[in-house]
């Protein structure tokens, strides 16, 4: 029976277990094997048919049919163990349709680049309160609109820059000068960019891996602002709390970007009833599970996609919290301690970024380091005397020059084993001090102090 009516003597009903869960399947009994793999596969969303076995872990033969091989109505079967390609799993790609290239990136990060620019412009002007305000928001949003439709040759980018459209149009309506507002009104425009991006992905699954990064760095932001706000807490706080968690990113982010599907890492043919079968060494190359090599370069580039949008997202959030941390650090004690924060932060992205062999990733998370030294020295330089500032500059600039000569000349610089054994050490004494930092930033440790002289 299904669904209350009794299946046809003509067919075979079956359920297939996979890597996408369990499947009910009713073919008819002169199917192959390999259809019902094909149709498994294109019901579960896989991109290749998966070899389908028996609960005994028996492999089914491509193009035996379901009759040939005695299978009836209720038998369950395994899909998994190796997988095969087949000319009809690939589509082909239309000669007069090329996927975007370089050119369409580089594009779509000059308009997110000039939406920033808006969003910040329209909120000077007066947002909503004033016609340019209400002109600029309007334009945004219309952008961010027509960015999440799927429609066009150039969607999967334009669709991963909408959400930079909708938080512009959302910085421009809930702009506040003050100090202690700050941090709400970054929090509510990142999950406006959130929201974006949600509804981007609901429409299509173009840039699914950019935009998952959106929502997660949207949301992740409009959680700490919120609940600074909620525990009125201080603002330095927050912005020390959010350069940590993108400093601390930069290195968790790789483990958790590369997913490896399960019918790759788990061979079914050694799985059978009993652990005397299991502990079996099979004979032959039937027992050995074949991974093609256009699945492992689907995994790669999914992973790239997942660590550069996360690079993105790093360098963005600490563009943002490391200038605000070594403003609102007012007091001597806690001047300090953001100024030592932000060092060891730069310094931290900047050791992290060698490990990276995505070019693109490796770039960005170098610029969030240089932000993190860049905003230190306009506050360093602010201290140092008129006069001494260009010696200081100079002095700088041939003291890293220095350092790039020393580098390459010993051992070809950060990619022999010398460099890179210290450099791990530099990286994980640069990440502990940061984390040390933050309770000097954050005004813990001079809250603690007052209390102490209190008593």
């Amino acid at each position: 029976m299904e669904g209350g009516r009794r299946l046809a003597h003509d067919t075979v009903a079956l359920t297939v277990h996979g890597p996408a869960g369990a499947l009910d399947l009713v073919v008819p009994p002169e199917a192959s094997v390999d259809d019902v793999a094909r149709e498994y596969a294109a019901r579960a969303g896989l991109q290749f048919a998966p070899t389908l076995h028996r609960r005994t872990g028996t492999v089914l033969e491509p193009g035996a049919s379901m009759a040939d091989l005695g299978i009836r109505s209720g038998e369950v079967l395994a899909a998994g163990g190796a997988v095969r390609r087949h000319a009809g799993d690939h589509v082909a790609v239309e000669a007069d349709a090329p996927p975007p290239g370089p050119f369409s990136v580089t594009w779509f990060a000059v308009a997110v680049a000039v939406a920033g620019l808006a969003g910040w412009f329209g909120a000077r002007v007066g947002g909503l309160d004033s016609d340019e305000g209400r002109l600029t928001v309007g334009l945004l949003g219309f952008s961010a609109f027509l960015g999440v439709l799927p429609v066009g040759r150039l969607s999967a980018h334009r669709m991963v820059a909408a959400p930079a459209f909708a938080a512009a149009a959302a910085f421009a309506v809930v702009w506040e000068p003050e100090t202690e507002r700050l941090p709400t009104v970054v929090g509510v425009t990142a999950l406006v960019a959130a929201v974006a991006a949600g509804v981007a992905r609901a429409l299509d699954v173009q840039g699914d891996e950019a935009l998952r990064v959106w929502i997660v760095v949207g949301v992740g932001l409009f959680l700490v602002t919120a609940a600074g706000a909620l525990l009125h807490a201080d603002p330095r706080v927050v912005w020390s709390v959010l350069l940590l968690a993108a400093t601390l990113a930069a290195r968790f982010v790789p483990a958790m970007a590369v997913d490896v599907p399960d019918q790759f890492l788990i061979d079914l043919e050694r799985l059978a009833v009993t652990a005397w079968s299991a502990r079996e060494r099979p004979a032959g190359r039937r027992g050995r599970t074949m991974v093609p090599p256009s699945a492992v370069a689907h995994v790669a580039a999914r992973g790239a996609r997942i660590v550069t949008a996360s690079a993105a997202g790093v360098w963005a959030v600490v563009a943002v919290s490391a200038p605000m941390l070594l403003k609102t650090a007012d007091l001597p004690v806690d001047r300090i301690g953001a100024r030592v924060m932000v060092g060891l932060s730069g310094a931290a992205l900047l050791l992290a970024a060698r490990s990276y062999r995505h070019p693109a990733a490796r770039a960005l998370l170098r610029g969030a380091g240089l932000s993190c030294w860049a905003a230190l020295a306009v506050v360093l330089l602010d201290v140092v005397d008129p006069g001494q500032r260009i010696a200081v500059g100079i002095a700088g600039i041939l003291l890293a020059v220095l350092l790039v000569v020393v580098a390459v000349a010993t051992g070809r610089g950060w990619r022999s084993a010398w460099w890179s054994r210290r450099a791990e050490v530099a990286e994980g004494l640069a990440g502990a001090g940061t984390i040390a930092a933050l309770v000097v930033a954050s005004g813990l440790f001079r809250t603690l102090w007052e209390i102490k002289f209190r008593v």
